[in-house]
Formats: structure tokens, C-alpha cells, sequence
């Protein structure tokens, strides 16, 4: 399932004309890294933290590029001041995060976080949909994009896990 939606979004990334795409590895974006990392007209960087992405995409920005920041619900955590950042400054860029935390979790570690994603990102100015049917993925994602880029600020699609698949301790 993961194939289909993260193609599409693949492709909505360069319609868009988005050249850069940071992330720090996570399972639920896999099928998209690696799409955008055997891309060449994409600029694929890999990060230690999620916060670096928001610095990459400030960046970007103020170089004339567009950026989108792939992260699980954890790395949201490890953004809140730099995401304060963002709104100050009417920097655009979307977030798509893959929701760790809530339908059917395993790791008790992961619900704080999970719980309090869209919260703290709304706190922080970020506007935020939430997808939890393959369908609606592209379509909020491409609202997301449109509105960060046209009106300069933060905007975040959380990617449910119950869309993602629970994880066990097995995989």
C-alpha cells in the first residue's frame, strides 16, 4: 500500500517544484526516500535530527528553492523551537509525518508524542490535516503545499498509523 500513495506523493513533489526533501530515516516514509533519493532532480538529505530539516528548509527558501520535511510524530518533538521559527518569519514548508502514538501502538514510548503531535504543531502555527485513508494523502498533501507556499507559512499532513499499519515488535 505504502507504493502507490508514495509514488503519487513523488510525483506531486516535482509538480509542485520541490527540490529539496530532508528527512531522518523512518519506516513509514521508506518507499518515498527512496524515490526521491534516485531522483536526480531532487536533493534528497538525510539528517541526524529532525530540527536540522527546518534549518535546511530555511535555507532553501531564502535561495529561492522549496522544501518538504519528512519526519515520524517523535521528530516533532525535537522541532518545537525551531518551528517557532517558521511562523516569526513567514517561512514556508510543509511537514509530512508519519504518526507513531496512537491506533493499535505497541511501544508505550511513543504515545506522549503521538498524542501531542498535532497539538504542539498547532501551537507552534503550523497548520495541520491529518490523513488516515490512502486516498486522502495526495490531496492534503497537495493542499498543504499550496497553502505554505502561497500564504508563507507552515503547514504539516500527519499520515495515521492505523493507515500505515501498527507496528509490532517484529517488524
Amino acid at each position: 500500500m505504502a507504493a502507490n500513495w508514495s509514488q503519487e506523493l513523488h510525483r506531486l513533489l516535482k509538480q509542485q517544484n520541490i527540490h529539496q526533501v530532508s528527512f531522518v530515516p523512518d519506516a513509514g516514509h521508506t518507499a518515498l526516500i527512496k524515490l526521491c533519493e534516485a531522483d536526480n532532480e531532487l536533493r534528497a538529505v538525510r539528517l541526524t535530527t529532525e530540527e536540522e530539516g527546518i534549518a535546511l528548509a530555511v535555507g532553501a527558501w531564502l535561495g529561492g528553492d522549496k522544501s518538504v520535511l519528512l519526519m515520524q510524530s517523535s521528530g516533532v518533538g525535537n522541532c518545537i523551537n525551531m518551528l517557532s521559527m517558521l511562523s516569526v518569519c513567514q517561512i514556508p514548508l510543509t511537514m509530512l509525518v508519519t504518526m507513531r502514538g496512537d491506533w493499535a501502538e505497541f511501544n508505550p514510548w511513543q504515545v506522549p508524542m503521538g498524542q501531542a503531535t498535532q497539538p504542539v504543531l498547532e501551537e507552534m502555527g503550523v497548520l495541520v490535516n491529518r490523513a488516515d485513508r490512502e486516498e486522502d494523502i495526495v490531496p492534503l498533501a497537495e493542499g498543504a503545499l499550496r497553502i505554505a507556499y502561497n500564504t508563507l507559512r507552515p503547514t504539516a499532513v500527519l499520515i495515521g498509523q492505523r493507515l500505515l499499519g501498527a507496528k509490532t515488535f517484529d517488524n
